[in-house]
Parts: structure tokens; C-alpha cells; sequence
């Protein structure tokens, strides 16, 4: 696991690019606090920080192949260089150290750019070719591991975090208002936009061919989600269970594979409680969880999470956390935010990391179940949707909107209140849209009022709009939920979940990994029928028909929660005057993107409890500081 970065002057220049090269490795040590390495060669730059897990000694960056003519930098890891190594030794390669990387580059000389094919694992490569004077840029099919990139003019910049890629001195902090516009609405930027207008994210699954010639970027894998869920089903659903299981297994173990010591996030939901199981049927030492608790009953899951580590028999190890430690942390994580993003769950999922992190250096968690095996509580709503959407429109209008709008506003976490009033919100938009707006913040003329009038015009709603469209159009599937699916694995997936989980846990110098999004478990889960994933409404039902046997009927039976913080409470309480300080009318006035009257109002509606907008104002909140971060400290 590494933080890389560089510079590539595509019209071959050879100017000294050192000290910048310097500042961006360095802004980068959180991510490899062991070591660093460089390579200044003709017209490229490669630098790196390296936190050492595999071949502690002999798998230094940048990594060079037999000629000197191929280097890489890496961050990442690949769970099956072992069975590479065999097939290219055998084709005749010759290896000096134990380590993933050198498989990369002997891969690439093997295969060339269908090298990435070839590869199960999370990461973000950068490869030099110099016998062809290319640069080679390519990311996970998931996005497990980010990639931001920049041509200016003749130069390329590319480097793991924004943050690299504005000390090089070439970036231009001009706002992207599209960017902007996606933000408020979904709560994260996907990829390939970034904040900065000048600035792209390399798209998971892709590659990015630089040279005198110029840039182009090309896929080489997408997700295919395309069963009709009254496609016969072959073979009983026990047989799909233990044929899953076999898959999720054998990818844990995999995962597992490190010189240092590893360990589980747990949180008591059914995934990474499913991984920690996995994880002590094929560990022959006894395997450490790490959960936090809270004070707040609705956000606490910790009792399920002692639950599983006493029934796994893992050494657990537990971290209270009071609302001052989440105060705390908000700076340390605002830190690491070099792009606005509004999950407050990256507060937490922080805590947990540095906790977990001083007891080991590789931790497993249960990210990608949700997306993969249709966990998500919205997908229950859109099987009902349609339902209600066939009620008479007078039933609708008159009755039951005015009822669910009369229901006493509540500020716990997934009140029954606030999950009605979403679904009536979203209930007649179209369906890419729909799931957009049960899960987001800002949308249509609420995103509108939100904006300066002078700033509405420059966040493109329509350009937005087809994008959720063209996205789930992508997809390919035939059956509607499939391309929903797929659509969260794009972008909800990409932009928030993994981007979470990678800035928490590298700003802590801890590295995670994901079984549910290993490469033999997408495969198996593309050609499982939808019927198994969600059964009536029964969510990840393939997963619960998995695990029974293996984990406690409290935790296979019991419904999603999430991981988060009180975050309506807070904006009235903890977290009042800081609230009030970016979000005042003098300050927007002044800063001239947001509307200080319409901002003013969802205030004042959510102090008076007449409206719980926590969702809308800790979106905005959160930019605000990003902004003074990150723009105005500029």
C-alpha cells in the first residue's frame, strides 16, 4: 500500500521538476509512513511513499525490470502475483524479490496493456515504458484505490490524493460548478469529475495511455448485471449458497495473505461479520476485531459486534467514543479531505481506523457486500413504488402526503418519519433519479434556492440528470433493479463508500481490503440470478442462506443500520456555533456560490424542529470547510 505520484512532460522537456516532485511524495506520508523512492528519467518523473506489507525488505519503489527500460510505482495489492509469478517464470521471466510489484512489470512485458486483465486486486498503477516512451495509468476495476490526473498544457500530473497534485505548482484551484452541483446532490464527486476543474479522476476499470502523441483512456472492464429476475434459476438454492461461499472464502484468504499482522473491522452488520467469520475458518492464529461503540442507542450496533467476536471466538477489542472524540476528529479528517464529501460515517470509520491501526497494519472489512448483493434499503422501496404509484393521484395528494407531512419531525438516525417523507419525495421521479433522491441531499429546485443566483446557471441540472440516466442505461440489464444495481456500484460505490474507507484508513496509515469486491467474487456475483440477491424483500438473501450455520440468527435475520453519527442533533448542539459561523448570511453574502437567505431558512426550520434538513445542511457545512481548506487557505 503506497501513495504515488508524478510528472510526465509529453513534449519531452527534460526541466527539473525535483523540488516539485518532493512536495508531492511528501503531501502523501500518511500513506507510506516506511519509505519512499524516485525515479527521474528523460522526460518522467515517478515518486512514491511506501507502507511495507509484503517483502518488507525487498519490495522497495519505484521497480524496475531486467533491461532498466520498465518501471512502476504502485499502491495497492495484487492477491494473485503468486499464481502470475508461476506463469511468467515460466515464460521464461526472472524475478529478484518477493514482492507484487516486480509481477507487474514483468506482466506488462509479458502481455502489454491487457497486463491489467491479468491482475485480481486494488490498485492504482503508474508504469513507465521507456523503450516506447509511453506512460501507462490504470485503476481497479472498483475504485478501491483512487487516481487523480491533470494535463496542463504539455505536462501530465497524476498522484493518488488532490492534494499531491496541487503541490506541483501547475494546478489551477478554479472550481468545477458541475462538480459542484453533483456534490450537493449526491453528497460525493464520482469519478471522472473532480472538484477542480482541471482535474479528472482515472475511471475504475480503466487505463490511461500518455505519451508525445497524447492521451487516451480506454476501458477494460465493466461490471455485466444483466439476469432477468424470472430467468430460470439452474441448480437449488443450497447449491448457490455453498458455491458463494466457496468464492467469498477463497477470496478472504486471499486477502489474508501479509508479512504484517492483519485484522477485521467489525461493526456487527452482516458482512463484515460474514468476512471475520471467513476469516476464522482459514486463519490458523486467532484473528483480532476492532468495533467502536456509542453513546447515541440509535447509532450504537456494538452489542452485535461482541456478539459475533464471543460466537467467532476472535480477540476483540472495542472503542467507546463520545460525541468529544467525534468533535475531535472532524479536523484530522477534514485534513484528508482534499474534495468536498458529506458521508458523516468517514468520522467513525476514522475513529475505528487509528484504533485498529495500533494493533495492526492490514485490516479486512465488508465494503462492496451492499452494492453486489442488493443490501440496500432502497431497493425495498423501489419494489413498492410502483405500488404506490398506482394508487388514485386524489389518494396520494390528498391523503397520505399531507399525513406523512404531519408526522412529528424526528432527529434519530433513520426514523421511521424521515425514511416516509423520502419515499414520497422520490416516489413519481424517474427511476435512475429516484434512488438518487431517496439517498442524496440537494435536488431539482431545492439545489436550485440553495445556489446564488448567479451560480445556478453554471451547475448544469440537465447534464446531471442524464448522467444518473446514461449510467444505468450502461448497465445493459434487462431488469430494472439490475440497473440500479449497478448504478450504486458506479457511483455510490466509487465515490463515497470505497473513497471513504481509503482517505479514513490511510490517514491512519492502516491498510483495508475488501473480499466482497475481489475479482473471483464480482465474477461469481454477475451470473447470479437477481431472485437470490433480493427475494421478495428479503435483502442479500444469498449471503443469509451463506452464513447460516456460521454466524448467530441475530445477526443473519436483523436489518441493515449503517455506520454514522448524530448528525441532527449536533447541527442544533455540539456542533451549533460552527454551523452558524460558515453558514452565516455575512459569510455566503460574501463568498457569493451560496443563497444566505434560503440557507438561513433551512436553519432556522431545523433549529425550531420543524424540518429535520440535516442531510441538506451538513452538505453545504461540509463544503464550507472544505472550501477554507483547501481553496481560500490558497
Amino acid at each position: 500500500m503506497c501513495g504515488i505520484a508524478g510528472i510526465l512532460r509529453l513534449d519531452g522537456r527534460t526541466s527539473d521538476d525535483r523540488a516539485a516532485l518532493e512536495k508531492m511524495r511528501e503531501s502523501l506520508f500518511h500513506r507510506g509512513p516506511d519509505g519512499c523512492g524516485s525515479l527521474i528519467r528523460g522526460p518522467v518523473r515517478l515518486t512514491m511513499r511506501r507502507l511495507s506489507i509484503i517483502d518488507l525488505d525487498g519490495g522497495s519503489q519505484p521497480m524496475t525490470n531486467e533491461s532498466g527500460l520498465i518501471h512502476v510505482v504502485f499502491n495497492g495489492e495484487i492477491y494473485n502475483f503468486a499464481e502470475l509469478r508461476d506463469t511468467l517464470v515460466g515464460c521464461g521471466h526472472q524475478f529478484r524479490t518477493r514482492s507484487d510489484t516486480e509481477t507487474i512489470v514483468h506482466a506488462y512485458e509479458e502481455w502489454g496493456d491487457d497486463f491489467v486483465r491479468r491482475l485480481n486486486g486494488m490498485f492504482a498503477i503508474a508504469l513507465w515504458d521507456e523503450s516506447r516512451a509511453r506512460l501507462v495509468l490504470a485503476r481497479d476495476r472498483a475504485g478501491i484505490k483512487p487516481l487523480y490526473y491533470a494535463r496542463v498544457n504539455d505536462t501530465l500530473v497524476f498522484a493518488s490524493e488532490l492534494k499531491a497534485l496541487l503541490q506541483s505548482g501547475l494546478i489551477a484551484r478554479d472550481l468545477d460548478y458541475r462538480a459542484l452541483g453533483q456534490y450537493l446532490s449526491l453528497e460525493y464527486i464520482p469519478a471522472p469529475a473532480s472538484i477542480l476543474r482541471d482535474v479528472r479522476k482515472l475511471r475504475p476499470g480503466h487505463l490511461l495511455v500518455a505519451s508525445s502523441d497524447g492521451t487516451r483512456e480506454q476501458a477494460y472492464w465493466d461490471l455485466r448485471l444483466a439476469q432477468s429476475e424470472t430467468e430460470p434459476i439452474e441448480g437449488s438454492e443450497a447449491d448457490h449458497a455453498r458455491a458463494f461461499l466457496k468464492t467469498l472464502r477463497r477470496a478472504v484468504e486471499r486477502e489474508m495473505v501479509s508479512d504484517v499482522p492483519i485484522g477485521v473491522l467489525l461493526s456487527g452488520g452482516l458482512d463484515s461479520s460474514a468476512v471475520a467469520a471467513l476469516m476464522t475458518e482459514v486463519s490458523q492464529n486467532p484473528v483480532r476485531s476492532f468495533s467502536v461503540s456509542f453513546e447515541e442507542r440509535s447509532f450504537d450496533e456494538s452489542e452485535y459486534a461482541r456478539l459475533v467476536a464471543e460466537r467467532l471466538g476472535t480477540v476483540h477489542h472495542e472503542l467507546r467514543v463520545t460525541a468529544g472524540d467525534l468533535r475531535e476528529a472532524l479536523p484530522a479528517v477534514l485534513n484528508g479531505l482534499d474534495e468536498p464529501f458529506a458521508d458523516p460515517s468517514i468520522v467513525p470509520t476514522y475513529l475505528v481506523s487509528r484504533f485498529a491501526r495500533q494493533h495492526v497494519k492490514v485490516a479486512l472489512g465488508g465494503d462492496g457486500g451492499d452494492e453486489m448483493l442488493a443490501g440496500y434499503s432502497t431497493l425495498q422501496a423501489h419494489r413498492l413504488a410502483p405500488f404506490y404509484r398506482a394508487l388514485p393521484a386524489v389518494v396520494r395528494k390528498r391523503v397520505i402526503e399531507p399525513a406523512v407531512a404531519r408526522l412529528p419531525v424526528s432527529m434519530q438516525y433513520l426514523a421511521l418519519e424521515f425514511l416516509l417523507k423520502r419515499f414520497v419525495q422520490g416516489a413519481d421521479a424517474p427511476p435512475h433519479l429516484q434512488h438518487q433522491m431517496w439517498t442524496g441531499a440537494l435536488y431539482g429546485e431545492a439545489k436550485s434556492n440553495v445556489l446564488h443566483p448567479d451560480v445556478r446557471r453554471l451547475v448544469d441540472e440537465e447534464e446531471f440528470s442524464a448522467m444518473l440516466a446514461d449510467t444505468a442505461t450502461a448497465s445493459g440489464a434487462s431488469h430494472p433493479l439490475n440497473r440500479i444495481l449497478y448504478q450504486d456500484f458506479k457511483l455510490y460505490l466509487e465515490g463515497d463508500i470505497l473513497a471513504k474507507v481509503d482517505r479514513a484508513s490511510m490517514a491512519t496509515s492502516l491498510e483495508t481490503r475488501v473480499p466482497f469486491l475481489n475479482l473471483d467474487v464480482l465474477s461469481h456475483l454477475e451470473r447470479v440470478p437477481l431472485s437470490l440477491k433480493l427475494h421478495g424483500f428479503t435483502r442479500k438473501y444469498l449471503l443469509r442462506k451463506a452464513m447460516h450455520g456460521r454466524l448467530p440468527r441475530e445477526i443473519i435475520g436483523r436489518r441493515k443500520r449503517g455506520f454514522s453519527i448524530p448528525v441532527a442533533e449536533w447541527l442544533n448542539n455540539d456542533l451549533r456555533d460552527l454551523t452558524h459561523e460558515y453558514l452565516s448570511e455575512a459569510r455566503l453574502q460574501r463568498e457569493g456560490l451560496f443563497n444566505p437567505q434560503e440557507v438561513a431558512r433551512l436553519l432556522d426550520e431545523h433549529k425550531r424542529r420543524a424540518r429535520n434538513n440535516a442531510k441538506k445542511l451538513w452538505t453545504i457545512l461540509m463544503f464550507q470547510l472544505w472550501r477554507e481548506r483547501w481553496l481560500d487557505a490558497a
